[in-house]
Order: structure tokens, then sequence, then C-alpha cells
């Protein structure tokens, strides 16, 4: 099979900079979040680890869990196997498994499912939101720091 290229001839300086106006690229895809979880995973030591990181899900981090038996004998198990899967790291701890999870504080699991929708579905980890005292509207970005801090 034989392939055919065209080039192009080099652009000059005034036609290459109109032309990169025109032309913006694409940011590159980031496949990898950082976090900040509100309570933090408390260790067997007992220190506690807030800060992580969390990838994209892949189709087959969907897939997989929906075969674990856990899953199938209890629904609501199937978030803690997917933030497994695609929690990568949570402070100094790196084997993360349903085990860590499942000692996960309420309140940063909810945080984790709602940062695994935002990455996913969204994109990105901001949201938008109004101040409750003057009603100013803004945007935080939710991998930040703790909540209340800025």
């Amino acid at each position: 099979m034989r392939r055919t290229v065209q080039f192009q001839a080099p652009e000059r300086g005034a036609e290459r900079e109109s032309r990169h106006e025109e032309t913006r690229q694409p940011e590159p895809l980031r496949t990898e979040f950082g976090f900040e979880l509100p309570r933090g995973y408390v260790d067997e030591s007992g220190t506690v680890h807030r800060s992580g990181v969390m990838r994209l899900a892949t189709a087959r981090d969907e897939l997989v869990p929906l075969r674990d038996d856990r899953v199938r004998e209890n629904s609501a198990y199937l978030s803690v196997v997917l933030i497994s899967r695609v929690v990568t790291r949570i402070g100094t701890v790196e084997d993360i498994h349903p085990g860590v999870i499942e000692d996960l504080f309420a309140s940063d699991l909810a945080f984790l499912q709602d940062f695994y929708r935002r990455i996913n579905a969204e994109g990105h980890t901001r949201a938008a939101v109004n101040c409750p005292s003057c009603h100013e509207e803004f945007t935080v970005d939710l991998a930040g720091g703790r909540l209340g801090e800025s």
C-alpha cells in the first residue's frame, strides 16, 4: 500500500502569526487530577492523608466492578470498587483498594464520587457557585484546598 502526503511550503513570519491566532491548539488531554479530601484518610498508624490523585476512568474501570461478587450482593458497593480503581494515591498511600475506600469518612467518599463524576463527565474540576452573603457568582476549583480555605 502506498501513502501519498502533501507538504505545504513554509509560511513567512506574518502569515504564520495570523494563521496561529486563527487555529488555537486545544489543551492536551489531562488524565490525572489532584484533589484534597475534606476530612482525610486515617491509616493504621493514625496518620491523616488528605491530598491525592484520581485518573480518568476507562471503560474497563466501569465494567469490571459489575462482575465483583460484593457488587452483585449490594449494588451500593459499586462506587467503592469503582473509586478504588481510579484513585492512584491518597497521601503516601499508593496501594488503593476497596478496603482503603471503605475506611474513608462518608463525606470523603461523597467528595470522591462527585469528583469522579466531574472529571469523567465534564472533563474538569471547576464548579459555578454563588456567595450566600452577596449572591455574587464565581467559579471554584474543587481539586483545590480544603473546604473554607482559599
